[in-house]
């Protein structure tokens, strides 16, 4: 049985950058060994529904024609992940916008808006550059997938009468 677009598909995995780095992972043990282990996080495996945007085009086209306990490690360009880096993303603002509220901006820290989360690009002067690019916005991403379950579209019975 193949996953195809429709199906519900569990599966693990591990994401890298193209220099080996682990970024994400469904296992706890290789978050651990590789320093990003979340606390509050619950690791095992992702349950997606395939061929509806639920994850990245990448991983979702390589999860196609997979089957249960097959794994396969698949190289993504950041045009099937999260695109290139938009520079209309990154808007400066004030510095007072951080004073004004007792926080001193760094280069590098990420930082909650009325508009969503932005990392701190840039500190000059009297001015802050806040980018709203995702994280992973032109980077090459490696996944090693293992598929866990598969659980079949449901499909409409043929000669169901419609009402």
């Amino acid at each position: 049985m193949k996953v195809e677009a429709g199906d519900f598909v569990v599966f693990h995995y591990i994401g890298r950058f193209e220099n080996g780095e682990v970024f994400d992972t469904s296992y706890e043990d290789i978050a651990r060994e590789n320093g990003i282990y979340v606390e509050e996080r619950e690791y095992g495996p992702l349950g997606v529904n395939i061929g509806v945007g639920e994850i990245i085009q990448g991983l979702d086209e390589a999860l196609i024609g997979m089957e249960v306990g097959e794994k396969k490690t698949v190289t993504i360009p950041p045009e099937k992940a999260y695109g290139m880096p938009n520079p209309e993303l990154i808007i400066e603002v004030p510095i007072t916008e951080f004073t004004n509220i007792g926080m001193e901006p760094i280069e590098g820290m990420y930082v909650m808006t009325d508009s969503g989360i932005a990392k701190i690009a840039k500190v000059e002067n009297e001015k802050v550059s806040l980018d709203f690019n995702h994280p992973l916005a032109g980077k090459t991403l490696i996944f090693e997938v293992e598929v866990v379950e598969i659980e079949k579209a449901k499909e409409s019975s043929a000669g169901e009468a419609e009402s």
